[in-house]
């Protein structure tokens, strides 16, 4: 079987199964993992991804690098539901689009064994970190936009560690 009609096949089972959780979870009420309402979204993201996988080789990357920005979505929906925060896409943008991308490129990168797709989304992701600490810098250390003080403020000093630590493994791992 061809690459294109796997990856359909793919693509129509991880639909079938994100249908029927939420039809059930609507059904039964059911709170999926204590995320609430965004589990619909980050759902279908890794639904996405993992069929990219099935696919495998770079046509999977098609459907992994929109699993990867679902995916994202969700996680950011996520801690806004939680927190309250939701001023924060002033630049938690940043992490969706291109850190998204850049997050599938490497997991894909690293789960199918092709290291010239982790290599290209390692400076994706980067920007993307980069992006984010930039704008949350403004955002919240100039403009105080959301109000959400520490917690904020441990967010960012996270991504500063999380783009020291890439930046790091960048430099030592080079081009191999």
């Amino acid at each position: 079987m061809d690459a294109s009609r796997r990856g359909t096949i793919v693509l129509g089972i991880a639909l079938i199964i994100v249908g029927g959780l939420v039809l059930l979870g609507r059904a039964f009420q059911i709170d999926l993992f204590g995320l609430g309402w965004p589990v619909f979204v980050i759902a279908p993201g890794i639904a996405l991804f993992i069929a990219g996988l099935a696919v495998g080789d770079k046509p999977g990357l098609g459907l992994a690098i929109p699993g990867g920005i679902v995916t994202m979505v969700g996680t950011v929906l996520a801690f806004q539901s939680a927190t309250g925060l939701y001023g924060t896409w002033a630049y938690a943008w940043a992490l969706v689009a291109p850190g998204g991308v850049g997050l599938a490129m490497v997991l894909y990168g690293l789960l199918t064994r092709q290291s010239d797709i982790t290599r290209g989304g390692v400076p994706v992701l980067l920007a993307a970190i980069g992006l984010f600490i930039g704008f949350g810098l403004f955002f919240e250390g100039v403009l105080g936009m959301s109000g959400g003080g520490e917690l904020v403020q441990l967010l960012l000093a996270g991504a500063v560690l999380a783009l020291g630590v890439l930046v790091l493994l960048h430099g030592l791992l080079g081009r191999r």
